[in-house]
């Protein structure tokens, strides 16, 4: 099945250079060169991920993240300029699930591209039978299979990203994980820049969960190194 790429970009020169690329790559290719038509096309064709340019005509890219969240959980991977760091970590905090910082390799592009849509799919959880157990950790319970998590009964929604970075820490409660570890884990490699990035999801992860990173009863910042998930006792779990 042919999977469907929307590139949101106002330069001509490089939609049609990611699009020779990706079309290259087996992905058939939609456009939009402004944010409202980027909405637009969005919710007329449905595509398996966004490429968006942050800084397009009309609304910007922030805002169509936000429309396109509202309406579900499509991998989005920004791009943007080198000098854009605050934007990015804003569009990752809205739930966007990468971003390429310009100049890029098209060739880099096609590989992220591919790496989200593997992300999407479950494939970096779900690659071994013993991965696919519920994970429980408190009151905390992950499951692999549906991809879903539950705080007490009630669910918890998170990105596919959010997710997985979840479900690493979980499987191992206590253990202190670095962040170039997690990026790793999630995805099988990194680049550079992104390790910057883990920050942005976990507190994602935790509003999510409804944790305190000054008063943690879950996901543990340690200074200097990472995170890890807090073990617990039965009976020092967390209110519901």
């Amino acid at each position: 099945m042919t999977r469907t790429i929307l590139v949101v970009d106002d330069e001509p020169k490089i939609v049609r250079l990611l699009s020779e690329y990706l079309e290259r790559a087996g992905f058939r290719v939609v456009v939009a060169a402004d944010g409202d038509a980027a909405v637009s096309v969005f919710r007329r064709e449905k595509p398996d991920l966004v490429l968006l340019d942050l800084m397009i005509p009309g609304i910007d890219g922030l805002d169509v993240t936000r429309a396109i969240r509202r309406d579900g959980e499509t991998p989005i991977i920004m791009v943007t300029a080198l000098s854009e760091e605050t934007d990015r970590l804003v569009g990752l905090e809205l739930g966007a699930d990468d971003y390429i910082a310009k100049p890029f390799s098209p060739r880099e592009v096609v590989a992220r591209v591919k790496a989200v849509l593997r992300r999407a799919r479950g494939a970096a959880v779900a690659a071994a039978a013993d991965d696919n157990t519920p994970l429980t950790v408190g009151d905390l319970r992950i499951d692999p299979v549906r991809r879903e998590v539950r705080r007490g009964g009630a669910p918890v929604s998170l990105t596919s990203y959010q997710f997985d970075l979840l479900a690493v820490l979980a499987r191992q409660p206590g253990r202190v994980f670095s962040r170039m570890q997690l990026v790793v884990a999630v995805q099988g490699e990194t680049y550079d820049g992104y390790e910057r990035t883990v920050d942005a999801h976990m507190k994602n992860i935790r509003k999510a969960i409804g944790d305190d990173a000054r008063h943690p009863r879950y996901v543990e910042t340690v200074r200097g190194v990472g995170y890890r998930l807090l073990e617990q006792d039965l009976d020092d779990r967390p209110d519901r």
